[in-house]
């Protein structure tokens, strides 16, 4: 696990580097001479931009000697930023949602993948690249998640079952427009699960603590530090780039176990209407325990998650 943290952490550092060399791009933040009298009379000014796409796949077949069976898959994804400054003030919002489906006539409708992440931060610049910051986290689902591996199907997950809410406090290294590293050795992260359907076994004895919630309890609270390295940006005119890894080590319980959280999202544009987008997730929670196949609670597990989509997609 530790090879694993260190592994992303260079991965992330490799996107940044150099960041004090790149060329401005006409943003205020990349100015190379600071002066304070000069972003004291900044005025104020909204930035905002975003990506959405939706990729459909249909398979229809009638006497078919080859085989196979008729299908429909639909994937929808949006990602927004809205971005404030003012003379010293910086508000930076990201707006996270994807939801996928997939049906067919021998597992008729099934999820595939589903999404709500919601981030805000605001930074109070203290010098060219250092800001004093806050930031809150909100993330769940929008609909109910089953293991389609186990026999009957287990459910697993619905809107706040589990929802993540977080909020830190730090600081903020911003050497230009499109990279920083967020550093809180104060952050309290809550885990709710509001569904006691996922405490139960078949027989509905409450024996399991999903995503570290014990059993007859809502909520899980964890206090520790936090990491951030973020990356969004234009790597040429038609391809946009944006990673996000969060490390997080709980002080109350096991701080060796750093939790992992990546998400990359690489979209590509062929024109004004049609694109490729990819999108990968990668996380390690010590407290996501996984139900064996006889019923009896396994361990942690590296989790990932990959969304390779091809259809319309605008950017705004």
């Amino acid at each position: 696990m530790k090879k694993l943290v260190l592994t992303l952490s260079m991965l992330a550092l490799a996107l940044g580097a150099g960041a004090q060399d790149f060329q401005s791009d006409g943003s205020q933040f990349d100015t190379p001479d600071f002066d304070f009298d000069q972003i004291n009379d900044q005025p104020a000014r909204w930035v905002r931009r975003g990506i959405g796409g939706i990729t459909m796949s249909q398979n229809s077949l009638n006497n078919w000697a080859a085989g196979g069976e008729n299908s429909l898959a639909l994937d929808a994804l949006l990602n927004y930023d809205a971005i404030f400054t003012k003379r010293r003030h910086l508000w930076q919002n990201r707006l996270e949602l994807a939801y996928g489906t997939s049906k067919t006539e021998s597992h008729g409708t099934r999820k595939t993948n589903d999404k709500i992440f919601l981030n805000s931060m605001y930074g109070y610049r203290l010098s060219r690249t250092w800001y004093a910051s806050l930031l809150g986290v909100f993330s769940t689902q929008f609909a109910k998640g089953y293991d389609y591996s186990a026999t009957p199907r287990r459910y697993m997950s619905r809107f706040m079952a589990p929802g993540y809410l977080g909020f830190g406090a730090g600081f903020t290294w911003k050497p230009n427009s499109w990279f920083s590293a967020y550093f809180s050795p104060a952050t309290w992260r809550g885990t709710f699960v509001l569904d006691k359907k996922l405490f139960m076994d078949t027989a509905g004895v409450m024996i399991y603590s999903p995503y570290g919630v014990e059993p007859g309890k809502k909520l899980y609270n964890e206090f520790g530090a936090n990491v951030r390295l973020e990356v969004n940006r234009d790597l040429f005119s038609n391809l946009h780039l944006y990673s996000r890894l969060d490390l997080f080590s709980n002080y109350l319980k096991k701080p060796q176990n750093v939790d992992v959280r990546w998400y990359l999202l690489m979209a590509y544009k062929i024109n004004n209407w049609l694109g490729v987008n990819l999108s990968f997730n990668l996380l390690y929670d010590d407290n996501i325990k996984f139900v064996r196949k006889d019923g009896n609670i396994g361990g942690s597990k590296l989790q990932t998650k990959e969304v390779l989509g091809i259809g319309l997609q605008t950017t705004f």
